[in-house]
């Protein structure tokens, strides 16, 4: 089955269709860059520009930066705060006119990777994280996702903690790698506490220069890059799609 798939992301939005079967990208993606403050209408005619440079006409899944529970977006975090209490799935299904089932972005790019990337056939707790605008979390127990864990909200000090480790945050406060990585040891270090992973997956498009920074981490637990990178996203919001078998 092949799949439109869309990754909403705080700058811009992301798709390509993707063949469902073995997770590869059909065509290169195609990117609309976007603002913070964009509306869910206009967000929602920004996919509708990824639809039309495709010429697509099938089933399309898109990723969204914030809770969905049963196509309905529950928060909003970097995004336009009208999309709280949104139904998502119903927003872009009259935008686009097609199908269209959605799902947490980080969620996505978990559902990528475990399928097809880096935990691959890797039983027992995988955790996932995107770092961007924001930091997206998606957490697995032998194959299984536990939906919306939102790892990045968990507070350090009297913020959370992705206003302190996301990409976005090192680029506002001009961080080398090396200082960067140090706070991102500090929020992994948590993590593991809590949680215990046996194998961290980092994403987003900042996985890219893993090579600059993961050699300061300082963790217990495995760390590895994204194997999609930053289009895990794209190919995870089709296959949920596609394991919905016809979305709505």
């Amino acid at each position: 089955m092949n799949v439109l798939g869309i990754d909403i992301g705080g700058s811009a939005l992301k798709g390509a269709p993707v063949d469902t079967a073995t997770g590869k990208l059909l065509a290169e993606r195609f990117r609309v860059p976007t603002e913070t403050v964009f509306t869910p209408a206009k967000v929602a005619r920004a996919a509708r520009q990824i639809v039309d440079h495709f010429q697509w006409k099938g089933p399309v899944g898109i990723g969204f930066p914030g809770v969905v529970r049963g196509g309905r977006i529950l928060t909003s975090a970097n995004l336009h705060q009208a999309f709280v209490g949104c139904d998502g799935e119903a927003l872009f299904r009259k935008a686009l006119r097609l199908p269209v089932s959605l799902i947490n972005d980080a969620d996505a790019a978990g559902l990528a990777e475990v399928a097809f990337g880096a935990g691959r056939g890797r039983k027992s707790t995988v955790l996932m994280l995107t770092f961007g605008t924001g930091v997206g979390s998606a957490l697995f127990v032998d194959g299984h996702l536990y939906p919306n864990s939102e790892l990045g909200h968990i507070p350090i000090g009297k913020r959370a903690a992705e206003r302190r480790v996301s990409a976005a945050a090192k680029e506002r406060k001009d961080l080398s790698f090396r200082e960067w990585a140090r706070d991102v040891s500090d929020y992994l270090q948590i993590i593991e506490t809590i949680l215990n992973p046996q194998l961290i997956i980092i994403g987003g498009g900042i996985s890219d220069d893993h090579a600059k920074w993961f050699k300061y981490l300082k963790v217990d637990t495995p760390v590895v890059p994204a194997r999609f990178f930053n289009e895990a996203g794209i190919v995870g919001a089709a296959l949920q799609a596609s394991a919905r078998g016809q979305p709505r």
